[in-house]
């Protein structure tokens, strides 16, 4: 019975041990996309918050982590390596503990990423410039933004009024992104035999920011969900390979000669 009960706990905690290594790969999936993407949105992320940059590095840290230990415990589990399996229980300690931190961080700073991706944006639009190479990964990342999402500026078109280029060129130049045209980056220009208002611009009407906020929420969503679905399986593999360490060294017991 003790031998049947043994063998039930070791698979169950290979099993367990195989999830979590493969979401483990999905949680470093996320922190490098985080770290690493330079074209859609998150690249914002990256430059405006340093609190998301944390998180991301700790979310990478932990992925990483995750997939060594989800490998060790696979292999303490199948050979019955006892000091392996504690080892095993107390990184999976730490590593929720360290998870547990970065998804509080990331989620409680919400609204200071709002804030902070705001103040940047507004930056960007007075501060855009097509010639400029230092910021060309940022501004093409934008451009992208006000593309796939159809919108212009961050409350609306009148925030491009703002840069200095189009103030120079009194309203006669829009942003080529917030159009429908075959340009998807730098400058349009309009013909005008007059005074030209941001009404003339051939481009969407609405700002990006809503659509912007509802995306963070629904990815930071994501994350959170796979950081929770993991926790889940941390405390489960912990609970198992407790179980397999008091079945081993009773095992091991009953093998002592009387």
């Amino acid at each position: 019975m003790g031998s049947d009960c043994l063998k039930v706990t070791k698979y169950f905690l290979f099993l367990f041990n195989l999830l979590f290594f493969i979401l483990g790969a999905v949680i470093l999936g996320f922190g490098l996309w985080i770290l690493l993407d330079k074209i859609s949105f998150i690249s914002f992320l990256q430059t405006s918050s340093e609190s998301l940059k944390v998180g991301a590095y700790i979310l990478t840290g932990v992925g990483a982590i995750t997939m060594l230990m989800g490998f060790l415990g696979c292999l303490g589990a199948v050979n019955e390596i006892r000091c392996l399996l504690g080892l095993y229980i107390t990184f999976l300690l730490l590593i929720l503990l360290a998870q547990v931190a970065a998804g509080l961080l990331i989620y409680f700073q919400r609204d200071t990423v709002k804030k902070e991706m705001s103040t940047m944006i507004h930056e960007l639009i007075q501060d855009y410039d097509p010639g400029r190479e230092d910021k060309k990964n940022i501004q093409d990342a934008w451009d992208y933004v006000q593309r796939k999402l159809f919108c212009c500026g961050w409350t609306s078109p009148e925030n491009w009024t703002e840069n200095v280029i189009i103030r120079n060129k009194s309203l006669t130049s829009y942003p080529c992104s917030c159009s429908n045209g075959t340009a998807d980056s730098g400058f349009c220009d309009i013909l005008a035999n007059g005074t030209v208002s941001v009404a003339d611009w051939p481009v969407h009407s609405k700002g990006c920011m809503n659509n912007v906020e509802s995306w963070l929420q629904d990815n930071l969503g994501i994350i959170l969900g796979v950081c929770t679905g993991v926790a889940v399986i941390e405390l489960l593999g912990m609970v198992l390979a407790i179980s397999l360490c008091k079945n081993i060294h009773r095992e091991d017991y009953t093998k002592v000669p009387k």
